[in-house]
């Protein structure tokens, strides 16, 4: 018989990762901090903000300069005494790949250290159920962008993948995923592992967009954030206190119990049923689905008073949605993305700007930053290629933990 020590000893047991760190805690902290500041950051400077030693910043920072991931930028005149030497990231020193497994597209991207995309490839996703296939031209892609870049594949760091919940982050699967059949327990992340030799890390959607926003997009300054995706399905990325937040499963950012939940599929389907738009939109197949979509935003922006409701009422939902959470998690930044957000973004915010200007817990203790991702259509690949440079880069308390 298992006992519940057994089991509270089961749950709490933390999983590894076959992504390789460059270095331990306190490097990724000074790492960090360089990459935090772009017009770079003195061995004094350093010190002061991360509470390290003179010593241990000047050891670390040595590390980084013969691993040639940090150069010497410049000098910096204090006034008095001698110049103190800047610090900055080398981009080109590392780089990362990133693909995000849509119900409609397929994209691949390649990254620098600092998440600035060097190469890109996209395709309609595949219907039907050849998930071996598929996964075999995704490797394709990724091999042809490091080939294309001319870069060492020594300085490819891993592989993010970022794909639409449920997923068994554990185990690598995507689980029975909404307009993705034949994708459910599929081992994605080891097959595209072998498939490319680079090791690799699966993650959802939205908590790549979130990590992305973080790392290079709109929120590098935030350390409370909600990230809202909004393309062929829709979620929640989280980052609280500087922390990314996936539940215990890894699925956390659903929000179809915040009455935010909405699809393209859903609002061409609505467009179709009030007669806004023809039948020659219905959607057969998720990427079906743009085309009606920018139809809808054309005809709204024309005045067609039905076409603007049915993009009034999905701003009011989301509006609902993004209020209840932000006020929940206290996030001072609300970012928004995804290939369907860009094509209604002007339209929604006029909506959902002055819902979360109103809200009373937010108004009552601090301002609320509310933006559109500045990574584009593509975040969510951005995003997984993030996740590889923040699990290989960034300061991560749970590795002080033992256990």
């Amino acid at each position: 018989m298992t006992t519940n020590t057994e089991r509270s000893e089961k749950r709490t047991i933390r999983r590894g990762t076959n992504l390789p760190r460059m270095g331990d805690f306190n490097e990724s902290v000074i790492l960090d901090a360089i990459r935090r500041h772009p017009t770079g950051l003195s061995r004094v400077e350093l010190a002061q903000a991360t509470g390290l030693s003179a010593q241990t910043v000047s050891n670390i920072t040595r590390r980084l300069l013969d691993q040639g991931v940090a150069r010497e930028s410049g000098k910096q005149n204090t006034g008095s005494g001698k110049p103190r030497t800047l610090l900055e990231i080398v981009p080109t020193s590392r780089y990362a790949v990133g693909v995000h497994l849509d119900p409609a597209v397929i994209t691949c991207v390649l990254v620098d250290l600092l998440g600035t995309v060097v190469g890109h490839h996209s395709q309609r996703t595949p219907s039907g159920a050849d998930t071996d296939g598929t996964v075999a031209d995704m490797a394709a892609s990724v091999r042809s962008l490091v080939a294309e870049s001319g870069i060492d594949e020594d300085r490819v760091l891993g592989l993010g993948i970022a794909a639409p919940g449920p997923i068994d982050a554990a185990a690598g699967w995507v689980v029975d995923p909404p307009e993705l059949p034949g994708w459910g327990r599929y081992p994605l992340r080891d097959r595209l592992s072998e498939a490319t030799g680079l090791p690799a890390l699966l993650d959802k959607d939205v908590t790549a967009s979130v990590v992305a926003e973080r790392w290079a997009g709109a929120a590098t300054e935030s350390r409370n954030l909600l990230f809202f995706y909004l393309g062929t399905g829709s979620g929640m990325g989280l980052v609280v206190e500087d922390t990314v937040l996936r539940g215990v499963s890894g699925n956390a950012g659903e929000v179809g119990g915040l009455g935010a939940a909405s699809s393209t599929r859903t609002l061409v389907d609505e467009a179709i049923a009030l007669g806004v738009l023809g039948a020659e939109y219905t959607v057969l197949d998720p990427a079906d689905a743009q085309r009606g979509l920018e139809r809808l935003a054309e005809l709204a922006a024309e005045g067609d008073v039905q076409a603007d409701g049915i993009i009034e009422r999905l701003a009011i939902r989301i509006g609902r949605g993004v209020c209840a959470a932000g006020t929940l998690l206290d996030v001072d930044t609300i970012v928004f993305g995804g290939p369907t957000w860009l094509v209604l973004s002007h339209r929604l915010l006029k909506t959902i700007e002055p819902m979360v200007a109103r809200s009373p817990f937010v108004r009552a203790t601090h301002p609320t930053t509310v933006v559109s991702t500045t990574l584009g259509e593509n975040v969510a690949a951005v995003g997984a290629a993030s996740l590889v440079l923040d699990q290989a880069l960034s300061a991560q308390p749970r590795s002080l933990l033992l256990g």
